[in-house]
């Protein structure tokens, strides 16, 4: 073995790298830009699908455990019956159940008047908080009313409202409703049960601890009040949740492919840059050839340049998507700390992963170009 080829093994790869890269400083800094912009392009696109997904989240609310029934108009079922309700409240475990009769009417308050929706609720607590006064557990006398029919009104508890012409004092004002809502209380007016017109219902809403609980209970409503006939139609509002966490996960999909674009495009870059600098180096690599360097030495210094790049580009990239996520977090949520998601770091960790594989990639095929290159032919040039 050669003194010259002792040497070239005992000089790690890598430091041998980061000289050949430093020749051309320039040509360099443009392949790490590419990989810096495909990995940022990656991690940023897949971070902005988690943030729409729990910004969806959070404007949905709680309310995949909820399920709502309803009667079969198909079947000739225009109401709910006191049975049906009974027979809700018997099957369901752990859940909340509030039948509901809806109306509209004319509200007026001295010279304020407008058209609302009118809900007849006998456990409004269930689905609703006060933004300002006491909801009862039994709504027996008085009225709730809604955020946006409250500020029509310029109403507050212990104010009186006519409705229809008939007089109710305000026991609270309901706290707005940010989500999706059954039984949106933000314009409308929630009284007892009993003061809207019918014997029947027009749906029953269950509320349970969690989305399981609902799926359970909605079997067995099925299974009881459907045995003979259909009579209801039971809507397990989870599935708008499962449909939305579909569609979220198809559209990071989507995301990475295109940030993906842009990463094939550095990879091609670093394949640029890597044959240039074999060509410029070509007589260095014949010497070394020449003296008894194996082809899997060049190969891997070939190959480390390029994964150097890689790594340079990634890292720098996971950085700035790191501060592009936290600013993307603080202007659409409000919440700089929700950046900080294990599913965003899995982003982070597959773009950098990704833009060392394309830099390495790349460098295949220069390296092995270096590699098969006659040392005789290569001294010539």
């Amino acid at each position: 073995m050669s003194r010259l080829d002792d040497l070239y093994r005992r000089v790690p790869a890598l430091l041998m790298a980061r000289r050949n890269l430093s020749r051309n400083k320039i040509r360099s800094g443009l392949a790490v830009l590419g990989i810096i912009i495909g990995v940022l392009a990656i991690a940023s696109l897949g971070m902005f699908g988690t943030t729409l997904r729990t910004g969806a989240s959070q404007q949905l609310g709680e309310i995949g455990n909820e399920i709502t029934i309803s009667p079969n108009f198909q079947e000739g079922i225009e109401e709910l019956s006191e049975r049906d309700v009974a027979e809700i409240r018997r099957v369901v475990v752990d859940s909340e159940v509030v039948a509901v009769r809806t109306d509209t009417g004319l509200v007026t308050r001295g010279q304020r008047q407008t058209v609302v929706t009118i809900y007849g609720m006998e456990n409004p607590g269930a689905l609703y908080e006060a933004q300002d006064g006491r909801v009862p557990d039994r709504l027996r006398q008085g009225v709730l009313v809604g955020s946006g029919t409250a500020e029509i009104l310029d109403a507050e508890p212990g104010n009186t409202i006519s409705i229809d012409g008939r007089t109710y004092r305000i026991s609270a004002v309901l706290a707005e409703e940010q989500g999706i809502s059954l039984v949106n209380p933000n314009n409308a007016v929630v009284v007892p049960v009993e003061d809207v017109n019918g014997t029947g219902y027009n749906q029953v809403i269950v509320s349970s601890e969690s989305g399981q609980a609902a799926n359970e209970s909605a079997i067995a409503i099925r299974e009881s009040l459907n045995e003979r006939e259909e009579r209801v139609n039971v809507f397990e509002l989870q599935a708008i949740t499962q449909g939305i966490n579909q569609f979220f996960g198809i559209l990071n999909t989507f995301l990475i492919g295109i940030g993906s674009i842009s990463l094939v495009v550095a990879g091609v870059s670093i394949l640029n840059v890597m044959l240039m600098s074999t060509i410029e180096r070509r007589q260095e690599i014949g010497v070394l050839r020449a003296v008894g360097v194996q082809r899997g030495d060049v190969i891997r210094m070939i190959l480390a340049e390029a994964g150097l790049l890689g790594v340079a580009g990634g890292v720098i990239g996971a950085i700035l998507a790191l501060g592009a996520g936290i600013a993307l977090n603080s202007f659409v949520l409000d919440d700089p700390l929700a950046t900080f998601q294990v599913v965003n770091f899995l982003y982070i960790l597959l773009a950098v992963g990704f833009g060392i594989g394309t830099s390495v990639l790349s460098g295949l095929y220069p390296a092995w170009k270096a590699a098969n290159e006659r040392p005789v032919e290569a001294l010539r040039k």
